[in-house]
């Protein structure tokens, strides 16, 4: 018997503790409460990029409509329907199709469950440094340092504030 690591496998993502809802200040997080997201990157120990196992509860979203400056994302259906929401418009995504967003392209996106069942998909990207993610409809800037956590502003730059 050899003395080499076995590589790491997780067995069961679905027992990962869930984050719930989003890091959004609120009341922007108020739309996404119910979204559970399990790290199965972060569990595995990778740290170049992320994958994330999203549960989109019906009538929530997945985010804000966001864009990225630097990260790319990969957004793969596995069950459910979501409502892909773009510049372009709105279209379904049902299990086994896909979605990409390139770095840089202004073009914010989100999905939506308009149905009355639950929906999951797997959401992949990279974590570079310097990252800043621009909200399409709302007063909201982010920006990413170290490529994993990120800090909000107003897009003026000014301290964001619960003016709820």
């Amino acid at each position: 018997m050899t003395d080499k690591a076995k590589a790491n496998i997780l067995t069961d993502p679905m027992a990962l503790e869930p984050t719930m809802g989003t890091i959004y200040p609120p009341p922007l997080n108020e739309t996404s409460k119910g979204r559970k997201k399990r790290a199965i990157g972060d569990a595995l120990g990778l740290t170049h990029f992320g994958v994330n196992l999203v549960h989109v509860p019906p009538g929530e979203v997945s985010s804000q409509r966001h864009w990225h400056s630097e990260q790319d994302e990969f957004v793969y259906m596995l069950e459910g329907e979501l409502t892909l929401i773009t510049d372009a418009g709105e279209q379904s995504l049902r299990p086994g199709q896909a979605a990409g967003f390139p770095a840089n392209k202004a073009d914010g996106h989100c999905l939506r469950n308009d149905s009355d069942a639950h929906a999951a998909y797997l959401v992949v990207g990279d974590r570079p440094p310097g990252d800043v993610c621009s909200y399409s409809d709302i007063d909201l800037h982010g920006v990413s340092s170290d490529g994993r956590g990120i800090a909000f502003t107003r897009k003026d730059g000014s301290p964001f504030e619960n003016k709820s």
